[in-house]
């Protein structure tokens, strides 16, 4: 068994299509239109579907927002450096919530940005193999 993918829905699928891809480096790998149920299938991610977990930004055409809910967290990216992935996201016009720096009680770096949606996505630095136990 694996992962395959988190759905999220979405009140605006370019923009959020355009804050996976060009904010978190993700690809578009599939979108698709059902005028009969009247919404939209759009999957973003970091590799194909056949072997990644990816994103599933889930449109209901004319439903411009959503209540986030209390039982939803967070996706979590790894990423090289968190520094500098927020650096990154900011110039590409991402909202950083939470700059890069260690975690409260801990020493992992972590971040957390805000998709369009209000959505969290937390960064969370790599570690080098020294630091591994």
């Amino acid at each position: 068994m694996r992962i395959l993918h988190t759905m999220i829905r979405t009140g605006n699928l370019d923009r959020s299509i355009d804050f996976y891809t060009k904010v978190l480096g993700m690809k578009l790998l599939r979108r698709n239109d059902y005028p009969e149920g009247k919404f939209t299938l759009a999957f973003v991610g970091y590799g194909d579907e056949s072997s990644t977990a990816v994103v599933e930004l889930t449109y209901n055409w004319d439903v411009p927002s959503y209540a986030l809910g209390e039982g939803f967290g967070h996706i979590a990216i790894e990423v090289d450096d968190a520094y500098a992935a927020c650096a990154e996201a900011k110039k590409n016009g991402g909202t950083v919530v939470r700059e890069a720096g260690p975690m409260k009680h801990g020493t992992t770096v972590i971040a957390f940005l805000s998709d369009p949606d209000g959505y969290k996505i937390e960064l969370i630095e790599k570690k080098a193999k020294s630091q591994i136990a």
